[in-house]
């Protein structure tokens, strides 16, 4: 006997074809694999879509949302963006001015009309050194928040005590200072 492939040598055995019922179970068993994997994909999309959470057999307006998704959809809801992100500077504020100025300068409030920020200082001379740093918080406001979000920086001094002396008081007087010029 030969070796297998040479001349005058016998063919090996060849499997059998597969006949018409293996061909359809093999095609069958890849058309279930594939829809399974588009099933799965479909299905993490949805889920993805919808927070994973719903409250009934569709989504609707009911559905929970995680509470981060919650607040920002009430924001834009309401328009509520720039007050927000204002909000956020106040409480970054430190890290936005530094330290030394941050304990001795406040955010107090802003008017989001007139896009005017209100800063309460404890001292005169705080009071101005921060108007001398006006047009460079103003540029790294703006930088934070986007253009013209902030257009002036208003400055208070200290605020003095009410002069109240005496149990009887003229109705619209301010106290013994109203006299002086």
């Amino acid at each position: 006997m030969g070796t297998p492939g040479a001349p005058g040598a016998p063919d090996p055995p060849k499997p059998p074809e597969p006949s018409g019922v293996d061909l359809a179970r093999v095609a069958l068993r890849a058309a279930k694999e594939q829809a399974r994997a588009r099933g799965d994909a479909t299905q993490q999309r949805k889920q993805a879509r919808r927070g994973g959470l719903r409250s009934g057999a569709r989504a609707d307006g009911r559905d929970p949302l995680p509470l981060g998704s919650a607040i920002n959809r009430l924001i834009t809801e309401r328009g509520w963006e720039t007050p927000a992100a204002v909000g956020g500077v106040m409480g970054r504020w430190p890290q936005i001015v530094g330290d030394d100025l941050a304990n001795h300068c406040v955010p107090q409030r802003y008017d989001e009309n007139e896009r005017v920020l209100t800063v309460q200082c404890d001292s005169t001379a705080w009071a101005t050194n921060l108007r001398l740093l006006a047009p460079q918080l103003v540029a790294r406001l703006n930088e934070d928040l986007g253009h013209g979000t902030v257009r002036i920086i208003k400055v208070l001094g200290p605020g003095g005590p009410g002069h109240r002396y005496g149990p009887l008081r003229a109705p619209g007087s301010r106290g013994p200072g109203d006299t002086y010029g």
